[in-house]
């Protein structure tokens, strides 16, 4: 799998160029090659996988939220984590991101589920998996991703620049432990709630994580992130 086969932001490319040449990537691009000549649909699209790393450059990052594995019905994955495209209704995790945002910093409840303009502010979108079978969640778990994905969070997290990394759920939550490398003398801020799916919302609402981040930029003084979809 060469990174020039992808739409990838050039200071992306220019990090991650090497992890194209491991063994790791070479067994996820056979697997992914098996899983299309199979006739199984996957999602995102092809040229949407890497779209987290064309909307949020390297240098640019502020925040990092952290999600499961693309969305698995048609029309929905778009390569970032937890948005869908304008025509397409938000999901019932992302609705219950936007009604903890409505009581943490007071936005007004968005009317769609695309989240482009955060990551346009820094807000790196990133999934644990970056493909999925159609109807199939989690189906390539276990494939590769988890390590590239893991080799990102490891990059970020010795950026000198502060960072904030949302990590929501049990998949979002091993990024810590699998590529945090020094958890306790980071200069990094760390959120961890439990997913926005409706089986363990209880456990995210009233994380007020976006308060969170905001204060955590304005004290490193860093411009903080509007969280008000249009």
């Amino acid at each position: 799998m060469d990174s020039k086969d992808f739409i990838m932001e050039k200071s992306w490319a220019r990090v991650l160029g090497e992890e194209f040449e491991k063994e790791y990537m070479k067994s996820l691009q056979n697997f992914l090659i098996s899983e299309v000549e199979s006739n199984q649909i996957i999602y995102p699209p092809k040229d949407l996988i890497f779209n987290a790393f064309c909307k949020t450059p390297y240098d640019k990052v502020k925040v990092v939220i952290v999600g499961q594995d693309p969305y698995h019905g048609k029309g929905q994955a778009h390569g970032l984590s937890f948005s869908v495209p304008k025509e397409i209704k938000a999901p019932p995790s992302l609705k219950n991101i936007f009604q903890e945002q409505v009581k943490d910093v007071g936005i007004k409840a968005p009317i769609t589920g695309e989240l482009t303009a955060w990551a346009k502010q820094g807000v790196l979108l990133l999934n644990a998996t970056l493909t999925v079978r159609e109807s199939s969640p989690k189906s390539h778990y276990g494939k590769g991703w988890e390590l590239f994905t893991d080799r990102i969070i490891e990059i970020l997290s010795k950026n000198k620049k502060p960072i904030v990394f949302l990590l929501w759920g049990k998949s979002a939550k091993e990024k810590l432990f699998n590529a945090f490398t020094d958890r306790e003398n980071t200069h990094h801020l760390i959120l961890t709630a439990a997913h926005p799916s409706f089986y363990s919302v209880s456990g995210f609402w009233g994380c007020k994580h976006f308060s969170k981040t905001n204060e955590f930029l304005i004290n490193n003084n860093i411009k903080p992130i509007d969280w008000q979809i249009a």
